[in-house]
């Protein structure tokens, strides 16, 4: 029993030792001034363009990544938290931090000139980094581009009958297009759209994006919904090259307006306790040299007018985004929500 309690005890003290540790570190990155960046980003994905920001200014960032939980860390750690900025995907979870009390604003003469008004909150809570469009994968074999969606409503139409493949309707990215349905067309049609949709699958909802390309180069649906993105990093993959080959991309329209994007983006953390490098951190990250790099490495589209794109991007075709604001599709996402279970979408 004595062994034991010596052996908890032990234990605790490692533990006391090494989380002071922790808390050591990250109070030495503050006072250095160094930025403290907490990412729903993987970190390869955003690293480049942080190095490119600490070779030019000499300002280190530091990455803290979680695929869950930063915005509730944010709230526990309150006015102590070290992190100066939230990276994220999805409007909805720059929302999330934005309703959650956790984000601060940011209004710099670049920033509002560089991003658009429908890529950044109206008080300059969050700003969007990328555009990620929304499109159409169609099979090279059996769709032609003549007969090919030309927009997101042509979905429900019952000559899709069985061709279709998604992920769940519950995913953020499914959520956040049906919210712009609903913001387009309003709730009842974009209800029928919805059900139209879920009467045109081929099989259950299920996999990633990815995954949706792969059943349509196994012949188990001739069209699908995916980020346009994965289009480069398929091409990339030993394993997935087949499956992109297999496929063309389709800018579809909502409605008479462009295809439905969503971004990546950052917000300014309440507690932030470096501010005026994290600042220079988002202005970097919206000029021209980062939004470069966002597009040739990740393949994603530049919020700033002017960038040049990668040159895979330029080769999948023009992108016409719709310019509904970003923050209206984040207000109707609970409705979203709701039509999906209506419609059992996912059943």
């Amino acid at each position: 029993m004595r062994k034991s309690t010596y052996a908890l005890a032990a234990a605790g003290l490692a533990a006391l030792v090494l989380g002071a540790g922790a808390v050591a570190q990250e109070q030495a990155a503050v006072n250095a001034g160094e930025v403290n960046v907490y990412s729903y980003r993987q970190p390869f994905l955003i690293q480049p363009m942080f190095d490119a920001f600490t070779r030019d200014t000499g300002v280190k960032v530091n990455v803290v990544f979680a695929k869950t939980g930063l915005v509730e860390r944010l709230k526990q750690e309150g006015r102590n938290s070290p992190a100066d900025l939230i990276f994220t995907v999805d409007i909805g979870r720059l929302n999330d931090a934005y309703e959650a009390g956790v984000t601060a604003p940011v209004e710099t003469a670049q920033l509002t000139a560089s991003i658009p008004t429908a890529f950044r909150q109206g008080e300059g809570h969050w700003y969007g980094l990328t555009q990620r469009a929304r499109i159409i994968y169609a099979s090279k074999e059996r769709v032609s581009r003549d007969d090919a969606p030309k927009s997101y409503e042509e979905l429900a139409d019952p000559k899709w009958a069985g061709r279709i493949c998604t992920r769940a309707g519950n995913h953020v990215y499914q959520v956040a297009l049906t919210a712009a349905m609903i913001a387009h067309h309003g709730e009842e049609k974009a209800e029928a759209w919805l059900r139209g949709l879920k009467s045109n699958l081929a099989r259950k909802p299920q996999g990633n994006d990815r995954a949706q390309v792969k059943a349509i180069n196994e012949g188990e649906c001739d069209i699908s919904l995916g980020n346009n993105y994965y289009f480069g990093l398929m091409l990339q993959n030993e394993e997935q090259f087949g499956w992109a080959q297999s496929v063309y991309p389709v800018f579809p329209k909502i409605g008479n307006k462009g295809t439905h994007v969503n971004i990546s983006g950052m917000a300014m953390t309440k507690a932030s306790p470096n501010r005026d490098n994290a600042v220079k951190l988002m202005e970097f990250l919206t000029g021209d040299l980062a939004q470069q790099m966002y597009s040739e490495q990740n393949f994603e589209y530049p919020v700033v007018a002017g960038v040049p794109q990668a040159g895979l991007l330029r080769s999948m075709g023009d992108l016409h985004p719709d310019t509904l604001a970003l923050d209206r599709i984040a207000a109707l996402r609970a409705d979203a929500f709701k039509l999906v279970d209506k419609v059992g979408y996912n059943d």
